[in-house]
């Protein structure tokens, strides 16, 4: 290893930058962060491509400046007996960095909006400064970067008729947020669906779930076992109570949703048979509806969950599907349909 005096001789000419510019910190800090904490070290080369590839449109002369510039404040290591040179942090060194990589800041800002709704707000205050520091890294590169424009040029869209989210009460969500985080119960007035008016219950909350537009509290209530769906925007009023809350034994989030819970199902399973149009067979061929689908010619089988959701997706489908088996469920299609129609013949 060689010395900062050779280092200095070594690259004497490169003229030191003056006052650093908000750009030139972010250039500097992607590099503090890019920089290895073992082994070789990294090249300028390897360094200026690394800078290119998160957004920094930046010579390789430039990163030498900027390397000699950083190793006047930081434990760097520079290998000049290498050929090309290379750069490191000194072996022990603390590299723990409190700032964020232009990768980092690009995955913060693609998760935030997900997130935003999952987390009671105590969690959710201790990231906002970094939510900021997401934007405030992405706003200090050029437009043209490639995170930027990777944020332009990736959404996430439903494949079906969106529905604008109901509002919630932020207090109520607060409230229920925090009790679940605490394992304790809340006490909430409810306005269940067909209801004309607000029930009020003991909630033993087990988790929060998004489908959709709508947010929905997994609990149970009172001395009951069964574990029902509390939609969060029929939550009129919520009281935490500061005490802990019982969990069904064996519960899990995950087995609980593959029932079909959320799906509004019985958690019972259903062999269907069907006849199928071609433009849905080529959809189902792409997209199944179950591990064990079959399609033969027009014919479709599959083993799926008896919910509503199914049933919305059957009658969905209009004249592309005819349900053959179970009977139970081709009558009940049949009844809806004949309903549906007899709406539009009435006038």
């Amino acid at each position: 290893m060689v010395s900062s005096t050779r280092r200095m001789n070594r690259l004497e000419g490169i003229r030191m930058p003056s006052a650093p510019t908000r750009s030139t910190i972010a250039r500097q800090w992607e590099l503090l962060k890019g920089l290895p904490t073992s082994g070789q070290g990294k090249t300028t080369a390897e360094l200026a491509q690394m800078l290119g590839d998160a957004g920094f449109d930046v010579s390789k002369r430039q990163v030498e400046r900027d390397m000699l510039s950083l190793s006047e404040a930081f434990a760097l290591d520079c290998n000049d007996e290498a050929s090309p040179q290379r750069w490191r942090w000194v072996q022990g060194a603390s590299a723990d960095l409190p700032g964020l990589s232009s990768t980092e800041a690009l995955s913060l800002r693609l998760v935030e909006e997900t997130v935003r709704p999952l987390l009671p707000a105590s969690l959710l205050q201790a990231l906002e400064p970094r939510f900021e520091q997401a934007a405030r890294k992405l706003d200090s590169l050029d437009g043209t970067a490639t995170v930027n424009k990777w944020l332009t040029q990736v959404r996430s869209v439903p494949a079906y008729q969106t529905l604008l989210p109901p509002p919630i009460l932020s207090a109520a969500l607060t409230n229920v947020q925090e009790a679940l985080l605490a394992d304790e119960t809340v006490e909430v007035d409810y306005l269940g669906m067909g209801a004309t008016a607000f029930a009020t219950y003991r909630l033993h909350p087990l988790a929060l779930v998004v489908r959709g537009p709508v947010t929905y509290l997994v609990a149970t209530a009172s001395d009951y076992p069964d574990v029902r769906l509390y939609a969060l925007h029929r939550i009129q009023r919520a009281a935490r109570t500061y005490e802990l809350r019982r969990k069904p034994e064996g519960f899990d989030l995950d087995a609980y949703i593959a029932t079909g819970a959320l799906q509004f199902g019985n958690g019972e399973s259903l062999q269907i048979e069907a006849l199928i149009s071609p433009y849905l067979a080529r959809l189902l061929a792409e997209t199944p509806l179950a591990a064990d689908q079959r399609i033969e010619d027009d014919r479709l089988t599959a083993t799926v969950l008896d919910t509503w959701q199914l049933k919305w997706w059957i009658l969905g489908q209009g004249d592309g599907i005819e349900i053959l088996q179970p009977v139970a469920l081709r009558t009940e299609i049949s009844e809806a349909l004949t309903a549906a129609a007899d709406q539009y013949h009435a006038n």
